[in-house]
């Protein structure tokens, strides 16, 4: 499909996506595995793209959430091991066997389902079992009155015909989160961690990977990074232990002003009439909205960035556009770039403006705005995810 991608565009910048994997990997040093987690699109950077960088980087694992997505990625030639840390339906342990996908096992009754299709598939399922240590989700119940049977449930497993148990995980609700209680919380389940591990060390049950640490406890925890971790957000540059870290934001979301009018005083702008100029103002139209992912919680209160400085929002984002006042801005034109977040206008603002994480900021980026990624500061790919 033909498209100018003038009209709002994401960049994606492997170079710093890079610049994180290198920072990252000398923080952990030579001896521990590093985990790529790409699912969700790569948190909206582009799955693919995100991961031929890594694989190429030299990266030891990628987790995907689903088949679907770590289907994607084998057909791109993405070979190195892939995680799922979802769950797959028992009847196409086939295909995870064929394509060397790795699946997460949370429940014994799943070991058993998944032994039983890899014995008829005359294969061997590559697993990882993940305990549940206090996230109250996913994985083997092994806290308090669990602990003995919860441990002898995962060692059955293991042990099942058709499952070969490569490793063992769990995922911490409060690593990245400041405060005392949360410290001593991901720690108990540190602990929990570790004593479930070595009771199972106890019946002969061992694991050549054993991995907790997401990008909290990388950032934080240096003693729970084991044999391998799993940074996130912290590889695409984002949250305020990114900042702590020197790295940088992966995802910029940029568009362009398609019109400026001049309003007298006493013009109320777009839907609701929530905003009323108090003085002659230049406003620019924005062809950017929340169906692009631009939310609309941000509107009346958001600034995006121009090349005179920061412009306020206007009334409400609508669906397509949004307005911003451009008094202050005289050297901005019809078609003058616009940062809506990125290296000048930080994503963790806007998630903090818009009360949520900047997790949802770039998953939010909506699939018919084009991404274009850049290498050695060229353009290496434009995709546009809509179809002809």
């Amino acid at each position: 499909m033909e498209t100018d991608l003038r009209r709002t565009w994401t960049e994606i910048n492997l170079d710093h996506l890079l610049y994180n994997y290198h920072a990252l990997r000398e923080r952990i040093g030579k001896t521990v595995k590093f985990l790529g987690v790409v699912k969700a699109d790569a948190y909206g950077h582009g799955a693919v793209q995100v991961a031929k960088t890594l694989q190429d980087a030299g990266a030891d694992y990628l987790a995907v959430s689903s088949l679907d997505e770590a289907r994607e990625l084998r057909n791109h030639d993405i070979i190195m091991p892939i995680l799922i840390l979802g769950h797959t339906p028992p009847e196409q342990v086939g295909e995870l066997i064929r394509m060397n996908i790795t699946q997460a096992v949370s429940a014994e009754a799943k070991a058993e389902e998944y032994s039983a299709e890899a014995v008829k598939c005359q294969g061997t399922l590559n697993i990882h079992i993940k305990v549940d240590t206090g996230m109250s989700r996913l994985g083997f119940l092994c806290d308090g009155a669990h602990f003995e049977g919860g441990v002898a449930r995962i060692a059955h497993s293991c042990a099942l015909p058709g499952l070969h148990a490569e490793g063992i995980f769990t995922h911490f609700a409060v690593s990245d989160e400041p405060g005392e209680e949360e410290n001593a919380y991901t720690k108990e389940q540190f602990a929990l961690f570790c004593h479930v591990i070595d009771a199972l060390k106890e019946q002969g049950c061992t694991f050549p990977i054993r991995h907790c640490a997401n990008s909290g406890a990388v950032a934080y925890h240096p003693e729970m990074w084991l044999d391998m971790v799993r940074p996130g957000i912290l590889l695409y540059g984002l949250s305020q232990m990114a900042d702590v870290l020197g790295l940088k934001p992966v995802m910029s979301l940029k568009t362009n002003v398609s019109t400026i009018k001049t309003y007298e005083a006493g013009t109320t702008i777009s839907y609701g009439r929530l905003f009323k100029t108090e003085e002659r103002t230049r406003v620019g139209v924005l062809p950017i909205g929340y169906a692009d992912g631009f939310f609309r919680s941000l509107s009346n209160i958001y600034q995006v960035m121009t090349e005179d400085g920061k412009a306020p929002i206007l009334g409400r984002i609508c669906m397509d556009m949004c307005m911003v006042d451009l008094t202050s801005c005289p050297n901005v034109a019809v078609g003058s770039e616009v940062e809506i977040f990125g290296m000048k206008n930080s994503a963790n603002v806007m998630a903090q403006m818009a009360q949520t994480i900047p997790y949802e900021i770039t998953c939010a980026v909506s699939k018919r705005v084009p991404r274009v990624y850049y290498r050695n500061g060229k353009i290496l790919e434009r995709k546009l995810w809509i179809d002809d």
